[in-house]
């Protein structure tokens, strides 16, 4: 049995959604997944492979770990495996890389069970991570609002407004999600979490019916700031876009800067060296299955 699984990358955060706004985007990894009689296989090929020089090929691989920990949800055994992944997500920049081999992983372990992604691939997904905004986007597509209540995660997938283009700036520095986390305090002033909250509320109603209000909507206090330790350059770029007039925000645990543009394109006077600057569409469509 041989399978193709296509997931997309994702954003989250979008500025005040702080573990609770995630966005697909057009940007795919592809796991070639085939049952073979025994042992496990896993190359890394194409524009990923320089990236993932670090990147394990063995049982410790994230999309093998969740592809076993899906089977053993399931009550399946699989016999060998060789994985063949395309990885076009860069690592560690905050597109959400990890959690698309995760969800590449479990896609697989349902499809070869021969069944369909459910409630549980979500819960499984968002508990490699401990919160499912980047997991729900590349399950679902498009824009996701995630919350946890108690030991189980939810979420919703909304459209996004057609005229919002997301450009994304990519440094070379890689950063790692544990180590922002560490730069949060454990409280932050009240003033802090209601202006927040109150931007949070407003980016839903921005991304999905008013564009023009995601200048505001994208404000936080709760976090970027906190974690500009990590990544300097990136949050001056944010500085300098709000500065002209765009919706910018660190893209999840950076340094990715992420832009939410309605043409395509950044300011000219805006300095951008040290940044590979592109267009990335939202995706509509979340992880994709197919025979291979």
């Amino acid at each position: 049995m041989r399978l193709r699984i296509t997931v997309p990358a994702s954003t989250a955060n979008l500025g005040p959604g702080f573990d609770a706004f995630g966005m697909a985007l057009g940007l795919h990894d592809v796991v070639e997944a085939h049952l073979v009689d025994t042992g496990l296989k896993v190359e890394v090929v194409d524009a990923g492979a320089g990236d993932m020089a670090d990147v394990p090929t063995d049982e410790t691989h994230l999309v093998v770990r969740a592809l076993r920990r899906t089977c053993e949800h399931l009550g399946t055994e699989l016999p060998g495996l060789h994985l063949r992944c395309h990885n076009a997500i860069p690592h560690a920049r905050g597109l959400g890389s990890s959690a698309a081999a995760v969800v590449a992983g479990i896609s697989a372990g349902y499809a070869f069970a021969g069944k369909a992604v459910d409630d549980a691939a979500l819960q499984l997904a968002a508990g490699f991570e401990g919160h499912a905004d980047n997991a729900a986007a590349s399950l679902y597509g498009g824009f996701v609002i995630a919350w946890r209540a108690g030991e189980r995660f939810h979420a919703e997938r909304l459209r996004p407004h057609e005229a919002i283009r997301p450009v994304v700036a990519v440094p070379e520095a890689r950063s790692s999600t544990g180590e922002t986390r560490g730069l949060l305090p454990a409280q932050v002033p009240h003033a802090d979490a209601a202006f927040t909250a109150g931007r949070a509320a407003l980016a839903v109603h921005a991304l999905t019916a008013r564009p023009d209000l995601l200048l505001a909507a994208t404000d936080d206090r709760l976090h970027q700031g906190y974690r500009a330790p990590a990544y300097p350059a990136s949050l001056r770029l944010v500085q300098a876009l709000r500065e002209h007039g765009v919706a910018a925000a660190i893209s999840g645990a950076g340094p990715t800067v992420l832009a939410l543009t309605t043409t395509g394109i950044l300011p000219g006077d805006v300095a951008v060296e040290g940044f590979d600057v592109f267009e990335l569409p939202v995706a509509h469509s979340g992880v994709q299955v197919a025979a291979g």
